[in-house]
């Protein structure tokens, strides 16, 4: 399965899911769960993100977003590297 997501309509909202390497529970720990937390902050505030919905989850992540100025793929790069 492809690990690049293909976002056909730039402008459209998305739902993404990603999980870590062998779905260990990480975001359990209040530090790594602020991490991600504060990554999707960051994205709202200076990567033009609109966030609908999202669920942490123990190993995973769901987001559904939209990307302002139509640059889903860019902006969801930065999120998983912030």
């Amino acid at each position: 399965m492809s690990r690049k997501y293909k976002f056909h309509n730039k402008s459209g909202a998305y739902f993404v899911s990603f999980s870590t390497v062998n779905w260990v529970g990480v975001f359990m720990r209040h530090v790594y769960f602020h991490e991600l937390a504060s990554s999707i902050e960051y994205c709202r505030k200076h990567k033009s993100m609109e966030l609908y919905a999202y669920c942490f989850m123990p190993s995973h992540v769901h987001l559904i977003f939209r990307s302002s100025i139509d640059q889903p793929s860019e902006l969801l790069r930065d999120f998983k590297k912030k």
